[in-house]
């Protein structure tokens, strides 16, 4: 199978709010929209997408149909201090307060109106216990 693109669609019972919000604080456009169902580009990388659907939509088994659950969605960034900053600026939900990681980031994690974590990423240089996990020498 050759994939040709790869992104993660978040069901909602409030797509127009989370819309709002993705757009708002973390730079996406609208590339589709229909009421049930939104797709986002990211205004600075168009392979940075996300969708945005109706929880309650027929085209989900209706074993499936509910809001996501269990997921944190990772955006890396190259600064990721005057995202923090932006964060605290709109009274964003602060999980998890900027800080370094030994494993090799500097992030926080906010979440979304569905409750979805959102964890903003720089790659930092890892600690000399965790250089040996990374596959290649280069990794951070």
């Amino acid at each position: 199978m050759k994939c040709t693109q790869h992104y993660p669609v978040l069901m909602t019972d409030r797509v127009a709010e989370t819309v709002r919000f993705y757009r708002k604080n973390f730079r996406f456009d609208v590339v589709f929209e229909a009421d049930w169902y939104v797709h986002l580009q990211s205004s600075e990388d168009e392979n940075v997408n996300l969708a945005i659907m109706d929880g309650s939509h027929e085209t989900i088994p209706a074993a499936a149909r509910g809001k996501s659950q269990g997921i944190i969605l990772n955006f890396e960034v190259e600064d990721v201090d005057s995202v923090y900053e932006h964060a605290v600026k709109q009274n964003l939900p602060i999980a998890l307060e900027l800080k370094d990681e030994a494993f090799g980031q500097r992030h926080f994690i906010t979440s979304d109106p569905n409750g979805v974590l959102i964890d903003v990423i720089k790659p930092i240089p890892a600690a000399a216990e965790y250089k040996d996990n990374y596959l290649q020498a280069e990794a951070v």
